[in-house]
C-alpha cells in the first residue's frame, strides 16, 4: 500500500497566472497576503503585478511581505506572519520560486501552530492544524514547493536546514505559467533545472519508489535532459521553458511521495552552514552520490543513461550505470554549475559535522544504501 499527495489543482501553460484571483475567490478569500523577494514585487508588470490585477477583478485586498530570502531563515517566518495577523489576512499567494513558496508554508504553520518551528514540528507529520489556503505562482522550474507537502526552513541560530513534512502543507492550488520564468537569469535557470533533476533521480532510485512516482520521474529526467540546456542559453524559448516547467512539477510530485536521498540530506546541511543556493550544492553533489548508490540498482542507473539519451546498446549494465554519471557531468558542465565545494568555499574542517547532520536529516531515510558517517565524509571529499 502507498499514498500519493498532490495539489488539488495546477494550471499550465502561457497566461495560467490570470486565474489566481478566479481560484482565490472559489477559496473564499477576502485579503491574500502576497509573499515573494524585493525584486519581484520591485519588476514593472512582472509576476506580482499580474497577480495583484487579476485579484483586483474579484476584489480580493492584497497585503505584501517581499522579505523572502534564499535558504528562507527562522527570521523571514516571523517577519511574514507579523504581516500576515496584523494586516488580518486569511489567505496565503506565494510569488517566486522554491524560497517563496517554503516562507508562505512557514507562515501558514506559524499562523496555527504555536511554539518554536524547528523544535516542534521539524521532521514528519508533526502539524495539527489546517493552514490558511496556499496558492502558489511560480516563477521558476526546478524546486517543486509548488506542489509539494515539505517546507524547508533554515535555524540561523543553529545553522541547520531543516523540513517540516505534512500533508497540510499541501497547497490547494498553483500555477506554473513560464511567461513569468522568460527573464530569469540563465543561471537561476540553470540550478534549478539541475534541482529539479536531482528530485526526478532520487526519487527514481528511492526506498520509496513505486510505479505512479517512478513515471513522473522518469518523464521528468527525459524532459530536463532535452530542455534543460536550450532553457539556459535563450530564456526566452518557451518550447523549451514549458517543458521545464513540466518536468519542475513532475519531479516535485514524484519526490512529494517517493522521497528523496543522500544529496538532499547533505546539500541541507551545506545550505544551513554557507547559504550555498539549494540547486548549486545539489548538483555539485549528485554525481558522487549517484556513484556511492549506484550499486543498489545497477538496471535503474542503466535505465537513467538510457532517459538521458545515453547510447547504452550492447553494454553491461555496470557501464551503462557509469554512462548515467558522466551524463549528469556533462550537463552540469554544459549549463555553467561549478564543478566541486572547493570552488564554493566550503571547509573541509566542516564534513564530519554535517555528515552527521545529513544523516539526521529527513531526507536520508530513503536512500537506496543506508550508509554511515564515514559514507558521508567520504562523497563530501570525492565532491571536493
Amino acid at each position: 500500500m502507498y499514498d500519493f499527495f498532490a495539489p488539488t489543482v495546477n494550471f499550465f501553460g502561457n497566461g495560467s497566472v490570470e486565474v489566481v484571483g478566479e481560484r482565490c475567490e472559489i477559496l473564499g478569500g477576502k485579503k491574500a497576503l502576497i509573499v515573494t523577494d524585493k525584486f519581484l514585487k520591485g519588476l514593472e508588470n512582472g509576476p506580482v503585478t499580474k497577480v495583484v490585477n487579476s485579484l483586483n477583478k474579484v476584489g480580493i485586498n492584497v497585503a505584501y511581505f517581499d522579505g523572502v530570502e534564499p535558504n528562507p531563515k527562522d527570521y523571514n517566518i516571523y517577519d511574514g506572519l507579523k504581516e500576515y495577523q496584523e494586516k488580518e489576512c486569511d489567505l496565503i499567494i506565494t510569488v517566486g520560486g522554491g524560497s517563496a513558496h517554503d516562507c508562505g508554508k512557514g507562515i501558514g504553520i506559524a499562523a496555527t501552530h504555536d511554539g518554536d518551528l524547528y523544535e516542534n514540528y521539524a521532521g514528519i507529520e508533526k502539524l495539527q492544524h489546517p493552514l490558511p489556503p496556499i496558492v502558489c505562482v511560480n516563477t521558476t522550474a526546478g524546486t517543486g514547493s509548488e506542489v509539494t507537502r515539505h517546507c524547508v526552513i533554515t535555524n540561523v541560530e543553529k545553522k541547520i536546514k531543516y523540513v517540516i513534512v505534512s500533508w497540510r502543507n499541501t497547497p490547494l492550488v498553483s500555477i506554473n505559467d513560464p511567461e513569468l520564468m522568460i527573464d530569469k537569469p540563465a543561471s537561476l535557470t540553470a540550478a534549478t533545472g539541475m534541482d529539479a533533476l536531482t528530485h526526478a533521480i532520487e526519487s527514481y532510485i528511492s526506498l520509496g519508489a513505486n510505479a505512479v512516482t517512478d513515471s513522473m520521474a522518469i518523464q521528468a529526467i527525459k524532459l530536463i535532459s532535452d530542455n534543460l540546456r536550450q532553457a539556459v542559453a535563450n530564456g526566452r524559448n518557451m518550447i523549451a521553458r514549458d517543458n521545464m516547467t513540466n518536468a519542475s512539477l513532475l519531479a516535485g510530485m514524484a519526490f512529494n511521495n517517493a522521497g528523496l536521498g543522500y544529496v538532499h540530506a547533505m546539500a541541507h546541511q551545506l545550505g544551513g552552514l554557507y547559504d550555498i543556493p539549494h540547486g548549486i550544492a545539489n548538483a555539485v553533489l549528485l554525481p558522487h552520490v549517484l556513484e556511492y548508490n549506484m550499486i543498489s540498482d545497477l538496471e535503474k542507473f542503466a535505465n537513467i543513461a538510457e532517459f538521458m539519451g545515453e547510447n547504452i546498446e550492447g553494454i553491461s549494465k555496470r557501464d551503462a550505470a557509469f554512462k548515467a554519471i558522466e551524463a549528469i557531468k556533462n550537463l552540469s558542465k554544459d549549463v555553467n554549475i561549478p564543478s566541486n565545494l572547493q570552488v564554493l568555499g566550503v571547509k573541509s574542517s566542516d564534513f564530519e559535522l554535517m555528515a552527521r547532520l545529513a544523516l539526521e536529516d529527513g531526507n536520508a531515510g530513503s536512500n537506496p544504501i543506508q550508509g554511515t558517517e564515514k559514507d558521508i565524509i567520504g562523497i563530501f571529499k570525492a565532491a571536493y
